[in-house]
Protein backbone atom coordinates (compact mmCIF):
# COMPACT_ATOMS: atom_id res chain seq x y z
CA UNK A 1 0.00 0.00 0.00
CA UNK A 2 1.34 3.17 -1.09
CA UNK A 3 1.20 7.01 -0.22
CA UNK A 4 -1.20 9.23 -1.23
CA UNK A 5 -0.61 12.74 -1.68
CA UNK A 6 -2.11 16.37 -1.09
CA UNK A 7 -3.35 18.68 -3.87
CA UNK A 8 -5.11 21.52 -4.53
CA UNK A 9 -8.37 21.84 -6.70
CA UNK A 10 -7.67 24.67 -9.47
CA UNK A 11 -10.80 23.87 -11.41
CA UNK A 12 -12.12 21.80 -14.65
CA UNK A 13 -11.12 21.99 -18.33
CA UNK A 14 -10.90 19.65 -20.81
CA UNK A 15 -8.52 17.77 -23.07
CA UNK A 16 -9.12 16.02 -26.22
CA UNK A 17 -7.61 11.94 -26.41
CA UNK A 18 -6.17 10.30 -29.66
CA UNK A 19 -10.04 9.76 -30.92
CA UNK A 20 -9.89 13.75 -30.72
CA UNK A 21 -12.95 13.01 -28.28
CA UNK A 22 -12.98 15.98 -25.49
CA UNK A 23 -12.53 14.89 -21.95
CA UNK A 24 -13.86 16.91 -18.92
CA UNK A 25 -10.64 16.82 -16.03
CA UNK A 26 -10.54 18.35 -13.01
CA UNK A 27 -6.79 19.99 -12.37
CA UNK A 28 -5.53 19.65 -9.05
CA UNK A 29 -2.10 21.48 -8.37
CA UNK A 30 0.34 19.58 -6.13
CA UNK A 31 2.24 22.14 -4.08
CA UNK A 32 5.70 21.42 -2.74
CA UNK A 33 4.34 18.31 -1.25
CA UNK A 34 7.00 16.95 1.32
CA UNK A 35 7.05 14.32 3.90
CA UNK A 36 6.73 15.80 7.31
CA UNK A 37 7.21 13.03 9.58
CA UNK A 38 6.95 8.96 9.88
CA UNK A 39 4.86 6.84 11.82
CA UNK A 40 6.84 3.09 12.68
CA UNK A 41 5.50 -0.10 14.11
CA UNK A 42 7.73 -0.44 16.79
CA UNK A 43 7.25 3.33 17.80
CA UNK A 44 3.64 4.18 17.10
CA UNK A 45 2.15 0.94 15.97
CA UNK A 46 1.23 1.38 12.48
CA UNK A 47 2.92 2.33 9.49
CA UNK A 48 2.20 5.62 7.60
CA UNK A 49 3.52 8.67 6.62
CA UNK A 50 2.81 12.53 6.94
CA UNK A 51 2.74 14.61 4.33
CA UNK A 52 2.33 18.31 4.09
CA UNK A 53 1.82 20.95 1.54
CA UNK A 54 1.61 24.36 0.99
CA UNK A 55 3.26 27.18 2.14
CA UNK A 56 2.07 29.40 5.72
CA UNK A 57 3.70 32.42 6.76
CA UNK A 58 5.32 31.26 9.84
CA UNK A 59 3.40 33.64 12.06
CA UNK A 60 0.18 31.98 11.06
CA UNK A 61 1.67 28.60 12.49
CA UNK A 62 1.48 27.64 16.16
CA UNK A 63 4.62 27.36 18.08
CA UNK A 64 4.04 23.48 18.69
CA UNK A 65 3.79 22.81 14.51
CA UNK A 66 6.42 25.26 14.17
CA UNK A 67 8.88 23.07 15.84
CA UNK A 68 7.04 19.90 14.45
CA UNK A 69 8.14 21.35 10.93
CA UNK A 70 12.01 22.56 12.14
CA UNK A 71 12.76 19.41 13.03
CA UNK A 72 12.10 17.64 9.61
CA UNK A 73 13.70 20.66 8.29
CA UNK A 74 11.00 21.41 5.98
CA UNK A 75 9.08 24.99 5.46
CA UNK A 76 5.80 25.33 7.38
CA UNK A 77 2.91 24.09 5.20
CA UNK A 78 -1.18 24.89 5.26
CA UNK A 79 -2.25 21.93 4.97
CA UNK A 80 -1.19 18.57 6.80
CA UNK A 81 -2.58 14.84 6.31
CA UNK A 82 -1.49 11.67 7.28
CA UNK A 83 -1.74 7.76 5.21
CA UNK A 84 -1.26 4.66 6.54
CA UNK A 85 1.19 2.75 3.98
CA UNK A 86 3.01 -0.75 4.04
CA UNK A 87 6.36 -1.05 6.02
CA UNK A 88 7.82 -1.08 2.94
CA UNK A 89 6.47 1.54 1.29
CA UNK A 90 7.47 4.10 3.85
CA UNK A 91 9.21 7.45 2.91
CA UNK A 92 12.36 9.20 3.88
CA UNK A 93 11.25 12.71 5.95
CA UNK A 94 11.97 15.64 3.71
CA UNK A 95 11.20 14.06 0.42
CA UNK A 96 9.51 15.66 -2.09
CA UNK A 97 6.47 13.89 -4.22
CA UNK A 98 6.25 14.61 -7.48
CA UNK A 99 2.94 14.16 -9.94
CA UNK A 100 4.91 11.11 -12.00
CA UNK A 101 3.87 9.64 -8.46
CA UNK A 102 0.78 8.37 -10.37
CA UNK A 103 0.08 6.80 -14.07
CA UNK A 104 -2.07 7.40 -16.79
CA UNK A 105 -4.93 5.55 -17.00
CA UNK A 106 -4.60 4.56 -13.22
CA UNK A 107 -7.75 4.30 -10.91
CA UNK A 108 -7.48 6.51 -7.94
CA UNK A 109 -9.79 8.00 -4.59
CA UNK A 110 -10.15 11.92 -4.06
CA UNK A 111 -11.37 12.69 -0.63
CA UNK A 112 -12.37 16.29 -0.08
CA UNK A 113 -14.53 18.63 1.84
CA UNK A 114 -18.01 18.97 -0.45
CA UNK A 115 -19.56 22.77 -0.96
CA UNK A 116 -21.19 24.09 1.58
CA UNK A 117 -25.07 24.77 0.58
CA UNK A 118 -26.07 26.29 4.06
CA UNK A 119 -29.63 25.50 5.16
CA UNK A 120 -31.18 23.58 2.53
CA UNK A 121 -35.38 22.22 2.06
CA UNK A 122 -35.92 18.46 1.96
CA UNK A 123 -36.36 18.64 -1.58
CA UNK A 124 -33.11 19.93 -2.39
CA UNK A 125 -31.62 18.13 0.25
CA UNK A 126 -33.19 14.78 0.08
CA UNK A 127 -34.54 15.09 -3.86
CA UNK A 128 -37.96 14.86 -1.84
CA UNK A 129 -41.16 15.67 -4.72
CA UNK A 130 -42.45 18.13 -3.03
CA UNK A 131 -46.75 18.80 -2.64
CA UNK A 132 -49.44 19.41 -5.49
CA UNK A 133 -48.50 22.41 -7.14
CA UNK A 134 -52.24 23.41 -8.01
CA UNK A 135 -55.19 23.91 -6.07
CA UNK A 136 -55.78 22.58 -2.54
CA UNK A 137 -51.85 23.53 -1.10
CA UNK A 138 -51.54 26.64 0.13
CA UNK A 139 -48.40 28.37 0.38
CA UNK A 140 -46.51 24.99 1.20
CA UNK A 141 -45.49 23.20 -2.08
CA UNK A 142 -42.34 22.68 -1.13
CA UNK A 143 -42.58 21.35 2.27
CA UNK A 144 -41.57 17.71 3.03
CA UNK A 145 -44.87 17.01 4.63
CA UNK A 146 -45.76 14.78 7.90
CA UNK A 147 -42.42 13.76 10.25
CA UNK A 148 -44.37 11.84 12.85
CA UNK A 149 -46.80 9.14 14.16
CA UNK A 150 -49.51 10.02 16.33
CA UNK A 151 -49.44 10.17 20.47
CA UNK A 152 -47.48 6.91 20.34
CA UNK A 153 -44.42 7.51 19.69
CA UNK A 154 -45.08 11.01 20.58
CA UNK A 155 -41.69 12.04 18.92
CA UNK A 156 -39.78 12.18 16.03
CA UNK A 157 -37.00 9.88 14.71
CA UNK A 158 -33.66 10.18 14.86
CA UNK A 159 -32.40 10.43 11.05
CA UNK A 160 -35.27 11.89 9.83
CA UNK A 161 -34.59 13.16 6.26
CA UNK A 162 -35.80 17.07 7.05
CA UNK A 163 -34.91 20.30 6.27
CA UNK A 164 -30.94 21.57 7.64
CA UNK A 165 -27.36 21.88 6.70
CA UNK A 166 -26.53 20.89 3.41
CA UNK A 167 -23.07 19.99 2.51
CA UNK A 168 -19.15 21.17 3.85
CA UNK A 169 -19.13 17.35 4.85
CA UNK A 170 -16.23 15.01 3.60
CA UNK A 171 -16.60 12.87 1.30
CA UNK A 172 -15.12 10.28 -1.11
CA UNK A 173 -15.13 9.33 -4.94
CA UNK A 174 -13.49 6.34 -6.01
CA UNK A 175 -12.36 4.89 -9.29
CA UNK A 176 -11.81 8.21 -10.88
CA UNK A 177 -9.56 7.61 -13.68
CA UNK A 178 -5.77 9.84 -14.15
CA UNK A 179 -5.88 11.32 -17.52
CA UNK A 180 -2.08 12.87 -17.58
CA UNK A 181 0.14 14.25 -15.15
CA UNK A 182 2.89 17.04 -15.66
CA UNK A 183 6.10 17.35 -13.51
CA UNK A 184 7.53 20.08 -15.30
CA UNK A 185 3.91 22.22 -14.13
CA UNK A 186 3.04 20.36 -10.93
CA UNK A 187 -0.44 18.84 -11.97
CA UNK A 188 -2.39 16.05 -12.09
CA UNK A 189 -5.42 15.79 -14.28
CA UNK A 190 -8.17 13.75 -13.11
CA UNK A 191 -11.47 12.50 -15.67
CA UNK A 192 -14.18 14.18 -14.01
CA UNK A 193 -15.46 16.31 -11.00
CA UNK A 194 -14.23 15.85 -7.57
CA UNK A 195 -15.63 17.03 -4.52
CA UNK A 196 -14.77 20.60 -2.96
CA UNK A 197 -14.57 23.88 -4.20
CA UNK A 198 -12.16 25.41 -6.57
CA UNK A 199 -8.94 26.19 -4.23
CA UNK A 200 -10.01 23.37 -1.62
CA UNK A 201 -7.59 20.91 -0.47
CA UNK A 202 -8.24 17.03 -1.26
CA UNK A 203 -6.26 13.97 -0.72
CA UNK A 204 -5.36 12.00 -3.37
CA UNK A 205 -5.10 7.84 -3.11
CA UNK A 206 -4.95 4.44 -5.23
CA UNK A 207 -7.97 3.29 -5.77
CA UNK A 208 -8.85 0.18 -3.05
CA UNK A 209 -11.24 -1.43 -5.25
CA UNK A 210 -8.86 -1.44 -8.55
CA UNK A 211 -5.46 -3.15 -9.00
CA UNK A 212 -2.49 -0.65 -10.01
CA UNK A 213 -1.10 -1.07 -13.09
CA UNK A 214 2.31 -1.57 -14.28
CA UNK A 215 4.74 1.54 -14.35
CA UNK A 216 3.98 2.77 -10.89
CA UNK A 217 6.87 4.00 -9.03
CA UNK A 218 7.15 1.73 -5.54
CA UNK A 219 7.23 3.60 -2.87
CA UNK A 220 6.55 6.62 -4.45
CA UNK A 221 7.47 8.88 -7.39
CA UNK A 222 9.41 11.53 -5.82
CA UNK A 223 10.92 15.01 -7.47
CA UNK A 224 14.15 13.73 -7.60
CA UNK A 225 13.41 11.03 -9.70
CA UNK A 226 11.90 13.11 -12.19
CA UNK A 227 14.61 15.28 -12.42
CA UNK A 228 17.59 12.39 -12.80
CA UNK A 229 15.21 11.11 -15.77
CA UNK A 230 14.84 14.05 -17.46
CA UNK A 231 18.43 14.64 -18.84
CA UNK A 232 18.24 10.69 -20.02
CA UNK A 233 15.02 11.73 -22.17
CA UNK A 234 16.33 14.42 -23.32
CA UNK A 235 19.65 12.69 -24.48
CA UNK A 236 17.95 10.32 -26.23
CA UNK A 237 16.52 12.72 -29.00
CA UNK A 238 20.12 13.83 -29.31
CA UNK A 239 21.47 10.59 -30.09
CA UNK A 240 19.22 9.87 -32.87
CA UNK A 241 19.42 13.66 -34.69
CA UNK A 242 23.38 12.70 -34.30
CA UNK A 243 23.16 9.12 -35.60
CA UNK A 244 20.15 10.79 -38.29
CA UNK A 245 23.07 13.09 -39.29
CA UNK A 246 25.82 10.74 -39.77
CA UNK A 247 23.89 8.76 -41.92
CA UNK A 248 22.71 11.76 -43.89
CA UNK A 249 25.95 12.59 -44.18
CA UNK A 250 27.28 8.57 -45.49
CA UNK A 251 24.15 8.77 -47.96
CA UNK A 252 25.52 12.00 -49.42
CA UNK A 253 28.89 10.47 -49.75
CA UNK A 254 27.57 7.96 -51.40
CA UNK A 255 25.49 10.11 -54.25
CA UNK A 256 29.06 11.81 -54.91
CA UNK A 257 30.69 8.49 -55.32
CA UNK A 258 28.48 7.51 -57.99
CA UNK A 259 28.33 10.78 -59.60
CA UNK A 260 32.02 10.97 -60.04
CA UNK A 261 31.93 7.61 -61.27
CA UNK A 262 29.67 8.13 -63.61
CA UNK A 263 31.49 11.18 -65.06
CA UNK A 264 34.69 9.01 -65.38
CA UNK A 265 32.85 6.45 -67.36
CA UNK A 266 31.33 9.26 -69.87
CA UNK A 267 35.15 11.19 -70.61
CA UNK A 268 35.85 8.00 -72.98
CA UNK A 269 32.80 7.77 -74.94
CA UNK A 270 33.11 12.20 -75.69
CA UNK A 271 36.53 11.39 -76.46
CA UNK A 272 35.79 8.34 -78.97
CA UNK A 273 33.27 10.97 -80.71
CA UNK A 274 35.91 13.67 -81.16
CA UNK A 275 37.99 11.14 -83.15
CA UNK A 276 35.16 10.24 -85.23
CA UNK A 277 34.54 13.63 -86.07
CA UNK A 278 38.21 14.31 -87.20
CA UNK A 279 38.18 11.26 -89.62
CA UNK A 280 34.95 12.50 -91.43
CA UNK A 281 36.25 15.85 -91.64
CA UNK A 282 39.27 14.34 -93.65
Amino acid sequence: MRSGVIARKLGMTRVFNDAGRHVPVTVLKMDDVQVVSVRTGERDGYSAVQLGAGAAKAKNVSKAMRGHFAKANVLPKSKVAEFRVAEDAVIEVGATLAPSHFVAGQKVDVVGTTQGKGFAGAMKRHNFGGLRASHGVSISHRSHGSTGQCQEPGKVFKGKKMAGHMGAARNTTQNIEVVAVDDEEGVVLLQGAVPGPKGGWVLISDAVKAALPEGVPFPAGLVSDAAAAAPADEEAPAEEAAAEEAAAEEAAADEAAVEDGAAEADAPTEDAAADEGKKDES
